[in-house]
């Protein structure tokens, strides 16, 4: 979200969190952050560009839960806490790591996908992973910036737990929506999540519409005097 604490006003949702990832998985991420941009004013909501698939097609949808973790020598309690971090995953959520700019340990792996699928956690971000075709084979959707052998343990360590984190320029509040796909992951507030679910869908469909007029033989400028843009 914005850099504010504040969140925007919204109307009661209507849709749950499984109907709301659903659409959300049948959108684009270009279509979300325009809404946001130019409904919302919004212009911090996209979370840093090393974030990536790790298959081109792995999309990302759910609410945020946020880790906040980075390199440390400390081991006294780390399996205890990464264990309660597991066991308080929730359905529909998607685990956004904070690793405070780490480049040399693996974060994720084969096991700890296993625990979240379990816990019906829909995805994962986050700054390094190892064990990636043990990932793969469980088709559980993971955006990260690279892979490695060196497992977390006496290297980092987490911090906390659901509390606000921070990622590039983006505040990121527990329950906020996370959105991705091989574009970018997207922050969106909470409390307006439906409602820009249903404007980006209005994108969407325009878009259709546009790129007919486009294969009919619209010059650029009368499809932009019709209302439509490229």
């Amino acid at each position: 979200m914005n850099t504010s604490d504040t969140e925007p006003a919204s109307a009661a949702p209507t849709l749950s969190d499984a109907e709301l990832r659903q659409r959300y998985l049948k959108l684009f991420t270009g279509a979300v952050n325009d809404v946001l941009r130019f409904k919302y004013k919004m212009h911090a909501s996209t979370l840093p560009a090393e974030f990536a698939p790790l298959r081109e097609n792995m999309k990302l949808a759910g609410r945020a839960f946020t880790v906040k973790g980075g390199p440390d020598l400390v081991t006294d309690g780390e399996f205890e806490m990464r264990a309660q971090m597991l066991e308080a995953l929730y359905e529909e959520s998607v685990v956004v790591w904070d690793c405070t700019g780490d480049r040399v340990t693996a974060q994720w792996g084969e096991v700890m996908t296993m625990a979240a699928k379990r816990a019906g956690c829909r995805g994962a971000m986050v700054n390094g992973i190892r064990d990636t075709e043990a990932i793969l084979s469980q088709d559980f959707p993971v955006f990260h910036q690279y892979r490695c052998s060196a497992g977390m343990l006496g290297r980092f360590r987490m911090y906390h737990y659901q509390k606000p984190i921070q990622l590039g320029e983006v505040i990121v509040h527990p329950s906020d929506w996370i959105f991705g796909d091989i574009d970018g992951v997207l922050a969106i507030p909470g409390a307006i999540a439906e409602e820009v679910l249903l404007a980006a869908e209005q994108v969407v469909n325009k878009e259709v519409t546009i790129k007919d007029w486009v294969n009919s033989g619209l010059k650029p400028t009368e499809v932009v005097a019709r209302g439509g843009y490229f």
